[in-house]
């Protein structure tokens, strides 16, 4: 069995953000790229345990280059760095399972830990097909689309777990911490947490054969809606073939797949 574990950052425990800052730009970011290196090793170690022959580990916030890549569990691989033609850069359908550690909620969570969908700076939100949908949902259906495979595990804050179950609710998921707001948490212990992260990502595997692809139908229209209209403009310049504006802040395109987009 082959398995690849996504790793964003906002989402594992004890990292929180500062007002109008980015996480990469805060005091938390350090100590955020520790606890994603230990929670991804739990999921790992869970894997191996369980009977995976293979686990590959994509880092996938920001510029994907924020793991300390010696402190990984050495039988892995590891994913890393920019310029893929699609998200999960290196899967196929030999694997059996991807798992989403450190993801965070889409935009307009209440009480989302640095809820945001791919931009905090530049987007209000993202609709497919006239939802509103954030990372988790669309990370799910590009493991589909690019090799059909299933996400079997969800680790995020309390309303990440919440919103994951929402588009997929066959997984298997274990929150970090709950948000009291954007930037305030109570969080379980970073060690704890990882535990936990090794005991679901055991239970995920048991229920392999339960797990479902997700798809969010063809063909994709995704809406984005731009904090600055200066964005939207942008956009529709650089690409006006592929965008429309549907109001000053917010632009549409129709898509084949949602590879053409991501």
């Amino acid at each position: 069995m082959k398995f690849m574990i996504g790793v964003d950052l906002e989402g594992v425990a004890c990292t929180v953000g500062a007002p109008e800052q980015p996480l990469t730009d805060g005091v938390n970011y350090q100590f955020a790229c520790q606890q994603a290196v230990r929670e991804a090793n739990a999921a790992a170690a869970a894997l191996f345990d369980s009977g995976a022959t293979e686990v590959y580990i994509w880092d996938n916030h920001g510029s994907s280059l924020n793991l300390q890549y010696d402190k990984l569990d050495d039988r892995c691989e590891i994913v890393m760095g920019t310029g893929a033609r699609h998200r999960w850069p290196g899967i196929d359908n030999t694997f059996a399972g991807v798992l989403l550690i450190g993801y965070h909620p889409m935009d307009n969570t209440i009480d989302g830990v640095l809820c945001h969908t791919f931009s905090s700076k530049t987007l209000q939100w993202v609709k497919i097909n006239e939802v509103e949908v954030g990372e988790i949902a669309i990370d799910a259906a590009m493991a589909n689309e690019v090799a059909g495979v299933p996400v079997i595990f969800v680790a995020s804050d309390y309303q990440g777990t919440v919103e994951a179950k929402r588009f997929l609710p066959w997984v298997e998921t274990v929150y970090t911490k709950r948000g009291l707001g954007r930037n305030l948490a109570v969080s379980k212990h970073p060690m704890r947490a990882a535990r936990e992260i090794y005991e679901g990502v055991k239970r995920a595997v048991e229920r392999i054969g339960e797990m479902r692809v997700f798809s969010f139908g063809t063909p994709i229209v995704q809406q984005c809606r731009y904090k600055r209209i200066e964005s939207a403009q942008r956009l529709i310049l650089n690409s006006p073939e592929k965008y429309v504006m549907i109001d000053p802040y917010t632009v549409e395109c129709r898509v084949e797949k949602l590879s053409d987009i991501y």
